[in-house]
């Protein structure tokens, strides 16, 4: 199957989010409180929470959210960035491809879109991040010449 990429539409918001759902479940932080506090927090589960970053991304950069659209028009993954034009810095915050589209490049390919959306905008660096708990990412950013700086360790109660 063919893929492209291309800018986020807001109709392509619910798939984004389903996209989310499916991508992150059991390699987000969200999931991990959910199932180390007990359950649902403030009457909302990790899905809620998690798919509400999505929200925060928009607002935050739409023009940095882009899709990975399939030759019969599907939704099949999509990439969000931010920028911070004072530190030179450009972020990926959220990236995820349905199960039935992974194995085929698409997470490198999304990677290299936001990398050269960053260079158009005459950034320096770029950040990611991935949970322990999140093999493919572990494997697919440093293969995509992400370099580890550091660990963080998130605590709850």
């Amino acid at each position: 199957m063919e893929y492209r990429i291309r800018k986020f539409k807001p109709e392509d918001l619910d798939d984004i989010k389903a996209i989310t759902v499916e991508g992150f479940s059991g390699v987000s932080l969200d999931h991990a409180l959910e199932e180390k506090l007990g359950g649902e927090l403030a009457g909302h589960d990790w899905c809620w929470r998690k798919t509400r970053h999505i929200d925060d991304d928009l607002r935050a950069n739409s023009e940095g959210l882009f899709v990975a659209e399939a030759d019969n028009g599907s939704v099949v993954g999509y990439i969000t960035s931010t920028i911070d034009r004072e530190a030179g810095k450009g972020r990926i915050p959220n990236l995820a491809v349905t199960s039935k589209a992974r194995g085929q490049g698409l997470g490198r390919a999304l990677i290299e879109h936001a990398l050269d959306y960053f260079r158009s905008e005459k950034l320096e660096y770029a950040v990611i991040e991935t949970m322990e708990s999140n093999p493919i990412g572990q494997t697919l950013y440093p293969n995509t010449g992400f370099r580890e700086i550091a660990r963080q360790v998130h605590y709850a109660q």
